[in-house]
């Protein structure tokens, strides 16, 4: 059986109807608020890249993509874990200018994930993009960024309460920024994830940055692909889930890697043998825009905003028989 917590005495807030319009009505909304605040352009984007491109994310490095053959053009096909890189390319190839930027719905498959309450095989997130100069890549602008994200989910939950009045899950809109090191520093006792439930519990909505290199301890918070996130300008933005009583990431993102940046982080991680890929390459040679970008996580948002116990009650995926049967005896409804 995979991991599941069962709050107690939980009951779903809305009927499956009221479910399915809420789902859609956080999907619209949200996108409205996000691209206006951010500038940002709808574009469609892959469900598969070429397995030889280095397009798709490597996320932690162990973590095997779906691959099929393609009889008709002769090579062999990934499924995204995500559009990390794919974005950046796209700016670039698309003629987008200097604070312009786009975004697009992200379907992915992650066969390898941990299934629990929050972690699905089936991904689906806003992933997005834009171009900056190199005079914004600095932890302020990084912070302005963040904080107009968080904004724009608040403005989506407060307007989400009035259309669902029988919701009652409330976001904090003040952002704690910390850094990993500094995370560490207040528990150096406990575990990265543990490290995160404990200041969300206090601070309800941080963002956590500096994600991807070792800390004093010799151990990094967590994993992060070394050829897209500059490791000293991204992070993650988190709200406290009073449902699970944990924290809850909502996006991963940061200031990307210029070639200074890709080049001492492949080395770290091991990883020079990817600098003989296209994109790499391109972005070795300066060929590529400065961009900060970065995926928000819509079943994730939708969970935390309807108030709901497992991932699975906001979109279709696989479970197996234990969890299945845990949630039907619990009334958690999976759709």
């Amino acid at each position: 059986m995979n991991k599941i917590y069962i709050p107690e005495g939980y009951r779903p807030q809305l009927d499956a109807y009221d479910t399915q319009r809420a789902i859609a009505y956080i999907k619209a909304t949200f996108q409205e608020e996000f691209a206006s605040a951010l500038n940002l352009k709808r574009v469609s984007a892959p469900l598969f890249v070429n397995d030889a491109s280095g397009l798709n994310d490597n996320l932690n490095g162990f973590e095997r993509p779906v691959s099929f053959d393609i009889p008709a053009i002769g090579s062999d096909a990934e499924v995204v874990h995500s559009l990390a890189k794919w974005k950046r390319l796209a700016l670039k190839r698309y003629g987008f200018t200097v604070g312009n930027g786009l975004y697009t719905d992200m379907n992915a498959i992650r066969r390898d994930e941990d299934l629990d309450n929050t972690h699905s095989i089936y991904v689906d997130q806003w992933d997005w993009e834009k171009i900056i100069t190199k005079d914004n890549r600095n932890p302020d602008y990084l912070k302005l960024i963040v904080s107009a994200i968080v904004r724009a989910i608040c403005d989506t939950s407060d307007r989400l309460r009035v259309r669902f009045p029988q919701l009652s899950v409330s976001l904090e809109r003040e952002v704690s920024f910390i850094t990993t090191q500094e995370l560490e520093d207040l528990y150096p006792d406990m575990t990265g994830k543990e490290r995160e439930d404990a200041y969300l519990r206090e601070h309800k909505t941080a963002c956590l940055m500096q994600i991807g290199g070792k800390l004093r301890s010799g151990k990094p918070h967590d994993g992060r692909a070394p050829d897209y996130d500059d490791w000293q300008l991204n992070c993650d933005i988190m709200f406290w889930n009073p449902v699970l009583g944990k924290a809850l990431e909502i996006s991963s993102m940061g200031i990307r890697v210029d070639a200074e940046a890709m080049d001492r982080q492949l080395t770290l991680a091991g990883c020079d043998d990817r600098r003989e890929l296209p994109f790499h390459k391109m972005l070795l040679n300066g060929e590529l825009p400065l961009t900060i970008g970065g995926g928000i996580g819509q079943s994730r948002l939708c969970m935390l905003m309807m108030g709901c116990a497992h991932i699975g009650e906001v979109q279709s995926s696989l479970w197996d028989h234990d969890t299945v049967k845990a949630c039907e005896d619990a009334g958690i409804p999976l759709l």
